[in-house]
């Protein structure tokens, strides 16, 4: 199924402009799990120098992943706000954390923010990593910092690689 999502995205966009591919690049790095690895791969890989693909996905990335840590940052401030002004700050809630956020909570215990941030996307989405840090209590900043630098390294290793394909199968 990723694979036919994968190869979608080639046809489609190998079928448009060289400036509508870099611009298609945008949207496709939002996508999670396409992100800035591999739309960066997908655009060098079609031929787009990696100087404009490179940043047309982890451009798409760095807007996706940055506006969802915003939103789960706001939407953590609300529920602690709600604790505070509660008597005691019980919440009334006892279930168990999900599997997820009980494997982002280990990941974050054993590698800090920066682990989870570079080693995340090979997990898991950053558009769903940076908000698990963030709602698990990590500091902002450093989630949003971590990210974007887990967000453009990868985005660059991978938009040579695809370059580098490229020139092999050529």
């Amino acid at each position: 199924m990723f694979q036919d999502l994968l190869a979608q995205l080639h046809t489609l966009v190998s079928g448009l402009e060289p400036w509508q591919q870099v611009l298609a690049l945008v949207p496709a790095g939002a996508i999670p799990f396409i992100e800035s690895y591999l739309g960066s791969f997908l655009g060098s890989s079609l031929g787009i120098h990696p100087a404009l693909a490179i940043p047309a996905a982890v451009a798409g990335n760095l807007i996706a992943t940055f506006l969802a840590i915003a939103l789960s940052g706001r939407a953590r401030d609300a529920v602690t706000d709600g604790r505070r002004r509660r008597k005691g700050g019980a919440t009334g809630r006892d279930a168990k954390p999900s599997r997820f956020r009980a494997k982002v909570a280990t990941a974050l215990d054993k590698y800090g923010v920066p682990g989870v941030a570079l080693l995340g996307p090979f997990v898991v989405a950053s558009q769903l990593s940076g908000p698990a840090l963030v709602a698990l209590g990590a500091a902002r900043r450093k989630v949003y910092l971590w990210m974007g630098i887990s967000i453009v390294v990868w985005g660059i290793a991978f938009g040579i690689f695809g370059s580098l394909f490229l020139a092999a199968i050529a």
